[in-house]
């Protein structure tokens, strides 16, 4: 639920020029970050297949509501929900009437309001969230943050969640109040995504949209906030060419028009992606589907 400032290391840096040189005249439609840092990222743990986790497919339909009294009619595949904030009870209710549940956490922010807030040190909370009251980006080189981590998986496994939703996992483009490179934030999301596939969870890689080439075989689907709005959407075929879906919202009062719907749904079916409109707030207080329209 965060915009991002884009803010890339001086190495990414480098390396878009050199890209930018390589690729005059080849007509690639991948963001260029994306392919610099696919290019010179570092070593890291290669991608976890436990080979028993849901698998989604490109045309799942999904329903995202994190706030609010959680309205569980939607006909769709996938139901997006906030992990601390779902009983088991609702989820196995949802998994009943067939539908895959993903829950929700936050992997690059604390929250003063989770129940394991106190795990978090002091030193491992940075500079708070703009826009997001009671949030502090994390250190996500931090061994402690990622122990807090994988027991969030431990708890989506206990509560019956077929997969998760890591948010805030491009801290190295914000301002963080830590010196987080490009490559401690592919080394992080690997290690969340590996971790996820350990307990035979499924995992999206939420925003990061310079980071899509590189991570797009750890992630099984991605969840897109605004890439219509931000003119982003492109470079998620790399997910939607491997028939992973692309699962994407967005908030923008023109998307409530009929005329604004018509063009983003015209986009949305152009790259197989799944497109909702919704209060930023996602309490279900407004939503809009191109799969209706």
């Amino acid at each position: 639920m965060k915009k991002t400032v884009r803010n890339l290391s001086c190495v990414a840096a480098l390396a878009l020029c050199a890209s930018i040189l390589q690729a005059c005249g080849d007509g690639s439609s991948d963001p260029l970050s994306s392919r610099a840092f696919a290019a010179t990222r570092p070593a890291a743990p290669t991608p976890v297949r436990a080979g028993s986790h849901w698998a989604p497919v490109v045309s799942d339909t999904w329903q995202w509501q994190l706030r609010g009294k959680l309205n569980t009619s939607y006909d769709v595949a996938i139901y997006d929900i906030d992990l601390f904030d779902t009983d088991p009870a609702t989820i196995a209710a949802l998994k009943q009437a067939g539908r895959k549940v993903v829950c929700y956490f936050s992997a690059g922010s604390s929250e003063n309001w989770r129940p394991d807030f106190s795990k978090f040190k002091e030193s491992d909370q940075g500079k708070k969230l703009d826009d997001w009251e009671g949030e502090r980006w994390l250190d996500i080189r931090s061994s402690n943050v990622r122990d807090i981590m994988t027991a969030r998986l431990d708890r989506a496994v206990s509560k019956g969640c077929d997969g998760v939703e890591p948010d805030n996992v491009d801290g190295y483009a914000n301002d963080t109040g830590f010196p987080l490179q490009d490559s401690d934030q592919y080394a992080f999301n690997v290690f969340i995504a590996n971790e996820a596939h350990k307990r035979n969870l499924a995992v999206g890689l939420k925003n990061d949209v310079d980071q899509l080439v590189a991570l797009e075989p750890s992630f099984d689907f991605a969840v897109n906030e605004e890439c219509n709005e931000h003119k982003e959407c492109g470079g998620y075929t790399v997910f939607t060419s491997k028939n992973k879906p692309v699962l994407n919202a967005e908030y923008a009062s023109k998307y409530r028009m009929p005329s604004g719907q018509r063009t983003l749904c015209d986009a949305a079916r152009a790259l197989n992606m799944r497109t909702l409109v919704l209060a930023k707030k996602l309490d279900d207080s407004y939503r809009f589907s191109c799969e209706a329209s």
